[in-house]
């Protein structure tokens, strides 16, 4: 299939939520950016529901309910990965037929001891399976079920992100096919992006190191690479990513302690940081933060999003703070 580059298509972000529970203030705060980032370039936004694995019942509808009560709207229907396998199956019998996928049958514990064994490079795989012959192949998948991995011609590429720049970083063998047959991440998130036209992608800085996996994958495929930009995080105040035992931290909980949606849209619209508006009422002008999502796109600028992480110290305490 011929390459479709980003730059020959109208721009589109998205967002793609694990429905594994209620989304917090940064999982609301990146979607947000997300949204920011393509209605601001005048692109279409599309959501996708990754639900593969760790599913919780009702925890999607949730979450597409609090996106669109913050005023976030998406493009078409919601894709749902668990109806998009024969696509994913496709993609591996495309790599497959290229001699690009072979068997592991490497444990977690095995992979992290040689990875930190002298010379090995910390976290990636040591490519232990990929000169097996035929006969130890069989030998060991009686032993366990085989997970299938890339075969990688390259041991690095560089991607193109807003705030890093040009981003070079470590490509392994990493895992298409897990061992219980789910397809992963790094695969179903490159062919989905490519099925829905995603030309940027917007999510948080911890999947920086990843973006050049994907990339790659997407190059293999046939598939435009999009380009990046990874947002700080909302950490808690021990420096931790932002979890639901921090206390109230999702829209539900916060709207149940009272705090209003206009004051959550504050709140995140401070810690961007956005400059505040005026809104005209009577024969006064009272400045404040946007408490909208139309008002955000307002006066949402990309090359001011600050770049230090969002330290979440009490979000009931901070509703109270903005103005």
């Amino acid at each position: 299939m011929p390459q479709t580059h980003p730059d020959t298509l109208p721009p589109c972000g998205r967002y793609a939520p694990s429905p594994s529970g209620d989304l917090h203030l940064g999982n609301l705060r990146t979607a947000l950016l997300a949204w920011l980032f393509a209605r601001s370039a005048g692109g279409r936004f599309v959501m996708r529901v990754e639900d593969l694995d760790r599913v919780k019942a009702g925890a999607a509808e949730g979450q597409l309910a609090d996106l669109a009560a913050l005023g976030i709207d998406w493009d078409g229907k919601t894709l749902y990965q668990s109806t998009r396998l024969p696509a994913y199956r496709a993609a591996v019998e495309k790599l497959l037929a290229e001699g690009l996928v072979y068997e592991c049958f490497c444990t977690r514990r095995e992979i992290q001891e040689a990875s930190s064994a002298p010379h090995g490079a910390p976290g990636a795989y040591p490519g232990t399976c990929r000169k097996l012959t035929e006969s130890e192949r069989a030998a060991r998948r009686a032993q366990r079920p085989a997970a299938l991995r890339l075969r990688a011609h390259t041991d690095s590429f560089t991607v193109t992100d807003y705030f890093a720049g040009s981003y070079t970083d470590a490509v392994d063998d990493f895992v298409l096919v897990r061992n219980d047959g789910t397809y992963a991440y790094n695969l179903v998130c490159v062919v989905d992006d490519g099925y829905q036209g995603v030309t940027q992608v917007v999510r948080g800085d911890d999947l920086l190191s990843s973006a050049p996996r994907q990339a790659y994958l997407a190059t293999l495929l046939g598939l435009g690479v999009p380009t990046y930009a990874h947002v700080p995080l909302a950490l808690n105040t021990q420096g931790k990513r932002l979890a639901k035992r921090d206390g109230a931290v999702t829209l539900a909980q916060l709207q149940a302690a009272g705090v209003s949606q206009a004051e959550i849209l504050r709140m995140i619209s401070g810690s961007i940081p956005l400059p505040p508006i005026t809104a005209s009422g009577g024969n006064t002008s009272t400045p404040h933060l946007p408490e909208s999502a139309a008002e955000m796109l307002s006066v949402f600028s990309p090359d001011k999003i600050g770049r230090a992480p969002w330290i979440v110290v009490d979000p009931l305490l901070e509703s109270t703070c903005c103005l």
